[in-house]
């Protein structure tokens, strides 16, 4: 049996949003306690994986192998706080793009319940806008809300959150569903 799953958005969850988008290392900070919060995931039995839009590569701003290199930044970080993302899996598609991948459309998160020989049914993907809601429901997964990043502004546009818990960032998240032990209120 596979191990339980924690899916993650990256940019406003992991690490800080940037309207510039991330094109580099140099331009990566991680939010505070994001790292921590994967690495307790991880340590009590969670796989964490990571499902991300970086249309910056469709718009020209940074190549498939600059993403690559912050990715690797990220495992070195992760690892030096004993955690882990596997799989990584992203979207290089751009805005008005029908791209299967591209949030809002459930490909990534999909792609990684058959990497992994999971089904999605109950599985958190926490992230901080509305297309990472409209993702998670359209995979059949839980969907989560972060304030950080755009959260406080998804909050605030109107959208149906009915069945949307929202936590103030990741660490908040991780540590409610370790209090929990599966499935936090």
């Amino acid at each position: 049996m596979p191990a339980p799953l924690v899916i993650l958005d990256r940019d406003g969850v992991i690490n800080a949003e940037s309207d510039a988008h991330i094109k580099s290392v140099a331009e990566w900070h991680p939010l505070p306690g994001s790292l921590e919060a994967i690495a307790r995931l991880n340590r009590a039995g969670f796989r964490t994986a990571l499902a991300t839009n970086q249309s910056g590569i469709a718009r020209g701003l940074f190549s498939e192998a600059d993403l690559a290199a912050i990715h690797d930044h990220i495992a070195r970080e992760l690892e030096r706080h004993g955690g882990r993302l596997d799989p990584v899996v992203y979207s290089p598609d751009g805005p008005g793009s029908d791209a299967w991948r591209r949030k809002p459309h459930p490909g990534m998160l999909l792609e990684i319940a058959e990497r992994l020989g999971v089904d999605l049914e109950g599985v958190p993907y926490v992230g901080d806008s509305w297309r990472d809601i409209e993702a998670a429901r359209a995979a059949g997964a839980r969907p989560i809300l972060v304030r950080t990043g755009n959260g406080d502004a998804t909050l605030v546009a109107g959208h149906d959150l009915a069945d949307v818990a929202v936590y103030d960032d990741l660490a908040a998240f991780a540590d409610a569903w370790l209090a929990a032990g599966d499935a936090p209120a």
